[in-house]
């Protein structure tokens, strides 16, 4: 495609995953919240559960401790990412391309790795409603970071 062409289709891409990224840290973070509010309670007289896990969450099943945690590292990294992309959308050079590429290249990896663990829950099949949306957003999300970072590829040198 010629130069510039998939400028739009980049901008958009970037604005719908700063969008989704921000719903995942916030389910993500309800998720978080919820677990250290009602996780073990152990201190002074308590003992130790049988089967402690410093990921325990007491919604979902044995996946989702680490679903929610790389979640949110994903999206805390995503939005990095975003951020370096306009930056690279805004300019559309190969001076800026680098920066917004590797950013969204991490971005995607950690997004992949979340992804892996939301199919394990899926698997594991007992969750509520908001994972489930969790679930489906990094799924989404996986797809298109990658597309977006098809699309900023496609400028070429001057």
């Amino acid at each position: 495609m010629a130069d510039g062409q998939l400028k739009p289709v980049a901008a958009v891409l970037l604005i719908l995953n700063f969008c989704m990224f921000v719903v995942v840290l916030g389910i993500g973070g309800w998720a978080m919240n919820r677990a250290i509010d009602h996780g073990f309670i152990i201190g002074p007289g308590f003992d130790l559960p049988a089967h402690f896990s410093p990921i325990y969450f007491p919604m979902g099943n044995a996946a989702t401790g680490f679903f929610v945690v790389f979640a949110l590292i994903a999206s805390v990294v995503g939005v990095a990412s975003v951020i370096a992309g306009f930056n690279h959308v805004r300019f559309w050079h190969t001076s800026s391309l680098p920066s917004a590429a590797s950013a969204a290249t991490i971005a995607w990896s950690l997004t992949l790795l979340a992804m892996g663990f939301a199919c394990k829950e899926i698997y594991l099949q007992i969750r509520n409603s908001r994972l489930r949306t969790l679930e489906a957003f990094i799924i989404i999300l996986s797809v298109t970071q990658l597309l977006y970072i098809g699309a900023i590829h496609s400028i070429t040198s001057y």
